[in-house]
């Protein structure tokens, strides 16, 4: 198995939350593509889109991925845009297992409500946009993940203690896909 787990999914969909913690857990480093952004750049990401625009954002995340993917033995966790460029995706598949944190938007509006540093939702209707960008991005999400978990409402150590277990059963297998239809979703166990 990879020795990288790639954590991608929508904004506010638990990728730093959870990755912090399962990092930890997995006794990896825990790297954060947007917080490398805004370190590289010294500038927030909601300044960089107000000022050069998500296009310039996209480009410089694009060379934050291929450096990042080059690491060994982390937990990343990527902007919920990442997956937008065929490059991106084609490191994060080959440089890790990439898990698909999923959430509905209720459950992100949420965790995203007043957080004025997502530069997508400052908009009259959060919820039309994050509708939107999950018609959009779901099926790009799927594209890559080896592993998809729902983390609607289970505790962040629940979701740790799942993808663990999804991570060891795969480490038994060739293809990583073998394992989905095993294991139950967090949403469906009682």
């Amino acid at each position: 198995m990879k020795s990288n787990i790639i954590l991608v999914g929508l904004m506010g969909s638990g990728k730093t939350t959870i990755g912090r913690a399962l990092a930890t857990k997995l006794n990896k480093l825990f790297v954060d593509s947007d917080h490398e952004i805004e370190a590289r750049s010294g500038a927030s990401i909601p300044l960089i889109f107000e000022i050069e625009g998500e296009t310039s954002f996209r480009q410089l995340e694009v060379e934050v991925i291929r450096d990042l993917t080059a690491r060994h033995n982390i937990v990343l966790a990527t902007g919920g845009g990442a997956i937008l460029n065929s490059d991106n995706r084609t490191l994060l598949k080959s440089s890790g297992t990439v898990i698909y944190l999923r959430a509905s938007v209720h459950h992100i509006l949420q965790r995203t409500g007043r957080d004025k540093n997502r530069p997508l939702l400052q908009t009259a209707d959060p919820r039309r946009v994050l509708e939107e960008l999950t018609r959009q991005r779901d099926p790009l999400y799927r594209e890559v993940a080896d592993i998809i978990i729902d983390t609607g409402r289970p505790s962040v150590q629940f979701l740790v203690r799942t993808i663990s277990s999804h991570l060891n059963i795969a480490s038994m297998h060739d293809d990583v896909h073998e394992v989905l239809s095993v294991l139950p979703m967090p949403s469906q166990l009682p």
